[in-house]
């Protein structure tokens, strides 16, 4: 009598899930449960903040940078200020008188409050970047406006070699101001390496040229950097989106255009002769 064989042991079933097969939990997150359009909305709100914070952050820099200085006995300059100073008196010339005097016209006054800023503005109204035009415009008032401001909170003495004409209040720099302005709101509109150095050139050939004629200190035009800069960051946050929305369309339109001047220039293929 032979032994009965024993049933055959069933192989073990494979876990239907990665769950069963881990034995940890892999319930998707809640940022995996986002729908696209939340995702992206998600996106914008993070992208927002870096603007608000850089912005925010550079005007407070500025504002506590004037208290520090007004606490000076008046606004008595910096060690590195009255440095500068005597290193400027020394390399004044023709050329550089040159240089800052056209600098100190093109960045103040009627040019540098009204031309430049409407120029800049029809420039980019005539390419179809009217949101664009309006960040500028709108930027470029807050940075005055809050020049002033400060200016009349802090009301510091401007330096005793000043050979220019200039109104009251020496901190922040409302030239340099001006300059950082420009430079980071084009460098917005126009995303290319080549704005963002000629607009950094730009603002630090200001800055010398202020200290240079004596109408301001190297800390007024940090105070300048930190305004100007600051206050386009700021209102980039409130544009972001209508301006990116336009930049997009305005590319969609000229890669349109190349596309059907290309084609133009294609010679079509010759038909095969017919052969009856």
């Amino acid at each position: 009598m032979t032994d009965r064989e024993e049933p055959a042991t069933p192989p073990a079933e494979a876990p239907d899930t990665a769950q069963e097969a881990t034995g940890h939990d892999i319930t998707p997150t809640v940022a995996d449960d986002l729908r696209p359009e939340q995702r992206e909305a998600k996106a914008q709100r993070l992208g927002r903040r870096i603007p608000i914070v850089s912005g925010f952050s550079a005007v407070v820099a500025a504002a506590l940078l004037g208290l520090v200085i007004s606490m000076r006995s008046g606004g008595l300059p910096f060690e590195f200020d009255e440095e500068w100073a005597e290193e400027v008196l020394e390399i004044r010339g023709p050329v550089g008188d040159v240089i800052s005097y056209f600098m100190n016209a093109l960045g103040g006054g009627i040019v540098g409050v009204f031309v430049v800023p409407i120029v800049i503005a029809v420039a980019l109204l005539l390419a179809r970047r009217p949101w664009a035009a309006l960040y500028f415009v709108v930027a470029s008032a807050v940075s005055a406006g809050m020049v002033q401001l400060l200016k009349n909170l802090f009301g510091r003495a401007r330096p005793l070699d000043i050979i220019v004409t200039s109104d009251f209040g020496s901190f922040p720099s409302g030239h340099v101001a001006n300059a950082a302005t420009i430079a980071v709101t084009l460098g917005i509109i126009l995303p290319f390496a080549w704005v963002w150095v000629g607009g950094a050139v730009y603002t630090l050939l200001m800055a010398a040229s202020r200290t240079y004629l004596g109408a301001h200190w190297v800390s007024d035009t940090i105070g300048g950097i930190l305004v100007g800069a600051g206050s386009a960051l700021l209102l980039w946050a409130a544009f972001a989106a209508p301006l990116e929305r336009e930049r997009l369309k305005r590319l969609a339109e000229v890669s349109a255009r190349n596309a059907v001047r290309a084609q133009a220039h294609v010679t079509p293929p010759a038909r095969p002769r017919d052969t009856a």
